[in-house]
């Protein structure tokens, strides 16, 4: 059994990823799991708390092996308005329930739950679900950024300083 104890900084960049962890959101939460690799050995993994597992994130492991999280695809609802206000709307109301939500261009995702999926409709929203990888906001001070396409996301709990 490989046993995951941290990120893989990158520093040996001759080190490339040779498993992979996938793992859906509710797992990527957990800093202790017994779980497969996509290559079925067994693996144990054992970060340190409130850390959240991204897709493209890499782990190190026994050995020196490093593995790479892929957000495995799960059942959300992808939220559609005709306004950014609707959509800023129904981000409020996801957001006053303390529902994880990913947010995108124009949509907002979260896990699937047919009551909510009527509140939505309710406030005027379009929702289908859909089976996808799931990558909510971390929150105000989750203190990371999340890495989408290659590029770097800001979230809002980043504050910088700025020297006068």
């Amino acid at each position: 059994m490989i046993e995951i104890t941290g990120r893989y900084d990158g520093v040996n960049a001759d080190r490339r990823p040779r498993e992979r962890l996938e793992l859906p959101f509710e797992l990527r939460q957990k800093s202790r799991l017994r779980t497969r690799l996509a290559s079925g050995e067994e693996a144990w993994l054992l970060l340190g708390r409130g850390e959240i597992l991204r897709g493209g994130s890499l782990l190190l492991g026994t050995g020196g092996r490093v593995i790479e999280v892929v957000a495995q695809p799960e059942k959300l609802l992808h939220v559609e308005c005709d306004t950014p206000r609707a959509l800023s709307r129904a981000a409020y109301h996801l957001g006053n329930r303390h529902i994880p939500v990913e947010f995108g261009d124009g949509y907002l995702r979260l896990g699937f739950d047919h009551v909510l999926e009527q509140m939505l409709v309710g406030l005027g929203a379009r929702v289908s679900a859909i089976d996808a990888p799931f990558e909510p906001e971390a929150g105000a001070y989750a203190g990371h950024t999340h890495v989408q396409d290659g590029a770097s996301r800001a979230r809002i709990h980043e504050y910088a300083k700025r020297e006068a």
